[in-house]
């Protein structure tokens, strides 16, 4: 399927790339079908940004992050009767992603802990839920300083592997 995006341009998708949201997403209901995209060469193992492009609306994207970048101890509680429109999901099969804002000040970037994405790799089906754990995840959870500590850290160990 090829898909001429805004942000990326003309793309081709293979169908068994394509990941649904039967349900749609939050504030998004009629967008159920995206495909997974990388600002850049996947070549840190997924750790960095990337983007869900509507495959329903192309000039939609939406910039998500695994939320472990950001919080190492992000373990939110899902209830079960989200999981089963997924199909079978083994541990290894499961993704989980956060949305990004990113606003005119980049100091003031968050990611919304309280609505993930939980992906199936396997089945590619996947739901958006809202956590009850309000006062644990927030919606706009702070991330630049994260972020820059990490890109300084990694320079520094660049550094010194050299």
């Amino acid at each position: 399927m090829k898909v001429n995006t805004k942000l990326f341009g003309e793309i081709e998708i293979d169908d068994d790339k394509i990941i649904c949201f039967d349900g749609g997403i939050v504030g998004f209901p009629d967008l159920k079908r995206f495909a997974l995209m990388h600002d850049e060469p996947d070549d840190d193992g997924g750790q960095g940004l990337s983007f869900l492009v509507s495959l329903d609306e192309p000039a939609f994207a939406m910039p998500v992050v695994n939320p472990l970048i950001v919080k190492d101890n992000y373990n939110p509680v899902v209830e079960d009767d989200y999981l089963i429109p997924l199909g079978e999901m083994k541990e290894e099969d499961m993704l989980v992603l956060v949305t990004v804002t990113v606003p005119h000040d980049i100091t003031k970037m968050t990611v919304n802990l309280m609505a993930p994405f939980i992906v199936n790799a396997d089945t590619r089906k996947a739901v958006q839920v809202i956590l009850d754990e309000d006062d644990k995840y927030p919606v706009k959870y702070p991330i630049y300083e994260i972020l820059a500590k990490a890109k300084d850290e990694a320079i520094a160990k660049a550094k010194g592997d050299n």
